[in-house]
């Protein structure tokens, strides 16, 4: 009888798995274009509680009112409007910025929540139980203010941040985030999470090596099959990646980031293991777990899906010294140049 229950159980598995395209030697065959963006957040909203679940309802719900920001953001303008007022209206929301952006044509964070095993998520992250990421440690939230410093300076069209000793958020190329100088993505890759725009992502797969392209400032890891992680000191913004097979489930383990890497609040001490498991649908069920006890109070871990696409991923060109980078460095001298607040002139 055991023998028998042991059969039935490798010809289940096996007929489950049957459909899925696989390589020469057996393994799921991953390569193909993926769309990852979904409307499910990273962090479960407060409501839910411990819910990790939510009805097909409640699932249509969050698409019905996403669609209904989008068909606002995305109304005609008015031709006859004025000019934006003098150092910006205030609102600093995604498309919109200080003297008033574009409207929400490029961004797509998706269209639809996912589901796995029938069940609509209610957040990315499942662990802690309450969906969201733990408290960070006080080093990393200092270490966060001052990466996004000229992210989150206030906007009031004057070179405030004289009134403050010390170095200012634009002092100079260096002094800007790492994503606005395009060195890295704007959305995390290690792990890999949606962001507001570009999200698709390319996977190329042979034997020796995975490859996984993003959309978003065109980073392309190279994750090397079977192998030994190289040395600390040689640190990466992507980390060090290497990956193996249990059973039809590829797992990456990365380390050796940088002090800042992709994942906002991280810092050196990352570490993250991330799982990819291919579906009959052809989508990717990509799960992972973050543990960086100096970033935060306790791992965490998330789960969702990339959608296979036929679509093609698309040139993201952004790059250091770009026209926007020198345009902000000359805005920051000219409000500098007009400054007549607190330790202007040499006063106290």
């Amino acid at each position: 009888m055991k023998y028998l229950a042991a059969l039935l159980a490798v010809v289940i598995t096996a007929t489950a798995h049957a459909d899925i395209k696989r390589t020469a030697s057996g393994k799921p065959y991953l390569s193909g274009v993926y769309d990852t963006g979904t409307l499910a957040p990273l962090n479960r909203p407060e409501e839910f509680g411990d819910k990790q679940f939510m009805t097909q309802e409640e699932a249509d719900a969050i698409v019905a009112r996403t669609k209904a920001v989008f068909e606002f953001a995305n109304r005609e303008s008015d031709p006859d409007r004025g000019a934006p007022v003098k150092g910006g209206d205030g609102n600093n929301t995604a498309g919109a910025g200080g003297v008033g952006g574009y409207n929400a044509f490029w961004i797509d964070p998706g269209s639809t929540a996912f589901e796995i095993d029938g069940k609509f998520r209610t957040s990315i992250i499942y662990d802690p139980k309450n969906g969201r990421q733990p408290p960070p440690t006080p080093q990393a939230m200092a270490k966060m203010a001052d990466t996004f410093s000229s992210f989150t300076h206030d906007n009031d069209g004057t070179a405030s941040w004289l009134a403050y000793d010390g170095p200012g958020p634009f002092d100079g190329p260096e002094s800007l985030a790492p994503a606005e100088r395009c060195l890295i993505s704007f959305g995390a890759t290690v792990p890999t999470l949606p962001s507001l725009y570009n999200n698709y992502k390319r996977i190329l797969q042979t034997e020796d090596y995975v490859m996984i392209l993003q959309e978003m400032v065109h980073d392309a890891r190279i994750i090397r099959m079977n192998s030994e992680h190289g040395p600390a000191e040689n640190r990466k913004w992507l980390g060090d990646s290497i990956g193996h097979w249990e059973g039809d489930t590829l797992v990456v383990h990365t380390k050796h980031f940088k002090a800042t890497s992709g994942l906002a609040g991280a810092d050196e001490n990352l570490e993250v293991i991330e799982r990819y498991s291919m579906g009959e649908d052809g989508n990717v069920i990509y799960n992972f777990t973050v543990n960086n006890p100096t970033a935060w109070t306790a791992p965490w871990s998330g789960e969702y899906v990339w959608r296979s696409s036929p679509d093609k991923v698309y040139e993201y060109a952004c790059h250091e010294g770009n026209y926007a980078m020198g345009n902000i460095l000359r805005g920051a001298r000219l409000l500098e140049s007009e400054w007549e607040g607190p330790l202007a002139g040499g006063e106290e």
